[in-house]
């Protein structure tokens, strides 16, 4: 498919991808979302905190939204949107990835970008509920998640999964890593270790035999963490090894669902490989849209419905 013209135009002043970064995540409020939590267990013995929005009307589609690295359905872009599809007639299921939902996972290991059994389980489970249509929504690591997900299903998809939109995707985890070592991504490398530091600290009494943070402050990047921890803990051999098997970008020829990426070319955190020119024009069903601005999960919009542009182009996506 060729590459979509953007309908995105930034307010004024909101040009800046870091602004919009910033703004979007930590100034936004949403309010009029009631979340209704389901815990399921899974089959390793460890479970995931599902978070839903409920139609009173009956509705026989629901969407799945996945949520970014260190993020949870508490995030504004996930309570967003989480509004924006209620009001178009969805139910929506927010799922936390493990231990991402206030209270540490039972197992040693975590959740990755890779990660797609849990995806996978999560979407059998509403389907047990009897919905007829369903949409995956992913943001960040979730749009990694989601677009890994759907390729690996490939001609095998379930026929119920009927559309699919990602934004701000790090569709190679490498490039992605490599960009947020950069200066001027200091600040975010450093809120992401701080909250990843947090959530071994948690565990490491329950699991002292394989997480420890002894000299935590020399980790300084992803590299170094994906190393020391990510990798090891499930099962690849090292930081690379765990970026090349978990990128998205590789698995995108196989998707057969229409799917929607949308990257902002000032995301401040994806490098020129995250951006899948050519599998897009090689995929009648895959869309890439590539705005001017717009952050990374920013988009930012002012309007009375209080809805941001990634919100409203959703919804018109999937309609």
């Amino acid at each position: 498919m060729p590459l979509l013209e953007s309908t995105y135009v930034p307010p004024p002043l909101f040009t800046n991808g870091h602004l919009q970064t910033i703004y979007a995540g930590r100034f936004r409020l949403v309010g009029g979302v009631q979340y209704v939590r389901e815990r399921i267990d899974t089959p390793d013995d460890d479970f995931l905190d599902l978070d839903w929005v409920l139609r009173a009307e009956p509705t026989n589609r629901v969407a799945v939204l996945s949520h970014g690295l260190e993020g949870s359905t508490d995030r504004p872009y996930m309570r967003g949107m989480a509004r924006a599809l209620a009001r178009r007639g969805w139910d929506v299921l927010a799922w936390n990835y493990r231990s991402c939902s206030g209270e540490p996972n039972r197992q040693p290991f975590f959740y990755h970008s890779g990660a797609t059994y849990d995806l996978a389980h999560v979407v059998q489970h509403a389907f047990g509920r009897g919905y007829e249509a369903m949409a995956l929504v992913g943001y960040s690591l979730g749009g990694n998640l989601t677009l890994k997900y759907l390729g690996e299903q490939g001609a095998d998809v379930d026929a119920r999964i009927q559309a699919a939109v990602t934004y701000s995707v790090p569709c190679s985890l490498a490039d992605g890593a490599a960009q947020l070592e950069h200066w001027s991504r200091w600040i975010y490398m450093q809120r992401f270790l701080h909250a990843l530091h947090g959530k071994i600290r948690a565990k490491q009494p329950h699991y002292p035999e394989v997480l420890d943070d002894a000299d935590f402050r020399r980790i300084r990047s992803f590299r170094d963490f994906d190393d020391r921890y990510t990798a090891p803990l499930h099962g690849f051999r090292d930081a690379e090894d765990y970026w090349q098997q978990n990128s998205c970008r590789p698995f995108l020829p196989a998707i057969r669902v229409p799917t929607l990426i949308v990257n902002a070319a000032d995301d401040p955190f994806l490098g020129t490989d995250c951006f899948p020119h050519d599998e897009a024009r090689a995929n009648p069903l895959l869309h890439l849209e590539i705005p001017e601005h717009g952050g990374h999960v920013g988009f930012v919009s002012f309007n009375d419905e209080e809805e941001f542009w990634s919100e409203q182009r959703a919804a018109a996506f999937l309609a």
